[in-house]
């Protein structure tokens, strides 16, 4: 955002990347809560509950599955969750010790049981600290914004481009709604593209920017 962009000013997701990546946060953020609090809370309930088979083709058979809680607005994942579980693969979490600390992945042993998992340094609940570490071959994300090309905006911490840039040969997929689809991204040397997004309606992708 230019220095002379007034600070009430409404920036237009995807057709100006001189927007900073906070201003385009802060607009995503409320497209995507705006979204999801208008859903029917029966429609909230089944969507992306089952992969899409062309992404299913993408994912061996004993990879170790990432997913993520939740939060307000984002795209849910239990869903997937309990797929991958019953599919029998190995469902596994972010976990973090503290604010400070980097992110790690703990088993969720069964996604059908919520008290497997406790509350998380962010607020966002998260296995226990004595739960299995793992590492996982997949790894759904959570996104603020993304592209058609794969290019994806995050909450800011920066939690998942670190651990993906420590993991390159992980298969990074977004989970989103449609409406955080736009044109283009402010783009830095440590956004890394994601090999497809899957929203409600559609898969887009996989990309070949992403694949390593």
């Amino acid at each position: 955002m230019s220095d002379l962009t007034p600070d009430n000013a409404t920036p237009r997701p995807g057709t100006d990347t001189a927007f900073s990546k906070s201003a385009l946060r802060k607009s995503l953020r409320a497209a995507r809560r705006a979204h999801a609090d208008a859903l029917d809370p029966r429609i909230l309930a089944l969507v992306l509950m089952r992969p899409p088979a062309a992404l299913l083709s993408m994912i061996p058979a004993t990879a170790t599955i990432g997913l993520y809680v939740a939060a307000h607005g984002e795209a849910p994942a239990l869903g997937y969750a309990r797929y991958f579980h019953e599919a029998g693969h190995k469902i596994a979490l972010p976990w973090f010790a503290d604010r400070d600390s980097a992110m790690v992945f703990r088993q969720w042993t069964s996604p059908h049981l919520d008290e497997l998992l406790e509350p998380g340094a962010f607020g966002v609940a998260q296995p226990a600290a004595a739960a299995p570490a793992l590492t996982p071959d997949v790894l759904f994300v959570p996104l603020v914004g993304f592209t058609d090309a794969g290019a994806r905006l995050g909450q800011g911490g920066g939690h998942y481009d670190r651990w993906l840039a420590a993991h390159p040969g992980t298969i990074a997929i977004g989970l989103a709604w449609d409406c955080q689809l736009v044109d283009d991204l402010p783009n830095e040397d440590h956004d890394l593209p994601l090999s497809a997004v899957i929203t409600p309606t559609r898969l887009h992708g996989p990309f070949e920017s992403a694949s390593t």
